[in-house]
């Protein structure tokens, strides 16, 4: 959906007050946060990827806010003791990163640490190793840059002049909403064609938008810090046979523990929408033993969620939507309420 039409529903939701009177019904007993980059902002007119970066003040100005409004920060650890065995503590959130990007480390972990505040770090193990396919940032830099495009679309071959801003939008949103659509093999297939003809270094963007795990290994001797699983190849799992599903995470979990000398237990859907996790998923995590595997499915934590621990929701703090008030609906409930047509849980 448009950002500006959500933001349209979110203004006219937050103005009218009446995610304050349906609080008390909707709020829940917790929240988990995504989070991807936090970078300063990035003025450049055409940033499609811009969604995932957030402001280091942006990021303060959120721990602030969810503990005036009575939150406490805790770790995923405390999020599954408090899911699986509610009482009447305060309502907590979770604040989780995706991919082990090393402004993480850099940028974030200074104002984690300043605030006391627990995080979490999912790692794709092949982003670590430096081999992996950070495709959505390669498309990035090939729009960019390119005069012309070829790309083999399902129904031919079609070409793309990308000149101005609004026809690299154009040409960015049709060629990666197709990435995400095709399978996982084709879709690294066209992309690494592409990165070759276009110049992109695939591994070089890997290793400088990543942390190593020499540097994840720092991280994680901090007790705020957990680090979970993200697969090893960041594939839509959904996509995949059961077996190769099965492989992605477990042998995510296998080789984070290898390096890093501590197992994981909580584990993050790469893409986490209904097309690539779905309820075989969760069956897997559950079945792999994680605590928790988390998704991107819109909404809040209630208690039922603690018969579906390997499916819960997150909100995101997306970069299009930074601002307090945004903040301030998000801890309400009630958008998402309204998201899931007013059931409490979305796990289908």
């Amino acid at each position: 959906m448009n950002s500006g039409l959500i933001k349209t529903g979110l203004n006219a939701l937050y103005y009218s007050g009446a995610h304050a009177l349906v609080s008390p019904f909707c709020r829940g007993i917790g929240l988990i946060f995504t989070l991807h980059h936090v970078c300063g902002q990035d003025e450049r007119p055409f940033h499609p990827n811009r969604i995932l970066e957030v402001t280091p003040a942006f990021l303060e100005a959120v721990i602030v806010e969810v503990r005036r409004q009575g939150y406490e920060i805790v770790s995923l650890d405390e999020a599954h003791r408090r899911i699986a065995e509610p009482g009447n503590e305060q309502p907590f959130v979770c604040l989780t990163f995706d991919d082990g990007y090393r402004d993480n480390r850099d940028v974030a972990y200074p104002i984690l640490k300043k605030h006391g505040c627990p995080f979490a770090v999912y790692v794709t193990t092949s982003f670590a190793d430096g081999t992996g396919a950070l495709w959505w940032l390669a498309l990035e830099e090939i729009v960019r840059e390119a005069e012309h495009i070829e790309i083999p679309f399902d129904d031919g071959q079609r070409g793309f002049d990308p000149v101005m801003p609004k026809e690299q939008e154009a040409a960015f949103s049709e060629i990666y909403w197709w990435l995400r659509r095709i399978d996982e093999d084709r879709r690294r297939q066209v992309v690494a064609t592409l990165a070759e003809r276009h110049g992109v270094d695939m591994s070089a963007l890997c290793r400088r938008q990543v942390m190593s795990w020499e540097e994840l290994a720092e991280l994680a001797r901090d007790p705020l810090v957990t680090i979970g699983a993200h697969t090893v190849e960041h594939k839509a799992l959904a996509k995949l046979t059961e077996a190769e599903a099965r492989a992605e995470i477990a042998d995510s979990v296998t080789i984070v523990g290898e390096k890093l000398g501590k197992v994981p237990c909580h584990f993050s859907f790469p893409y986490g929408d209904p097309g690539s996790a779905g309820p075989r998923e969760f069956r897997l995590a559950a079945e792999i033993g994680l605590k928790t595997a988390v998704t991107t499915r819109k909404g809040v934590i209630f208690p039922e969620h603690r018969e579906h621990l390997t499916a819960l929701p997150r909100i995101s703090l997306n970069g299009d939507f930074q601002s307090p008030r945004y903040v301030d609906l998000y801890l309400s409930g009630a958008p998402f309420l309204l998201w899931n047509g007013f059931r409490r849980m979305n796990v289908a």
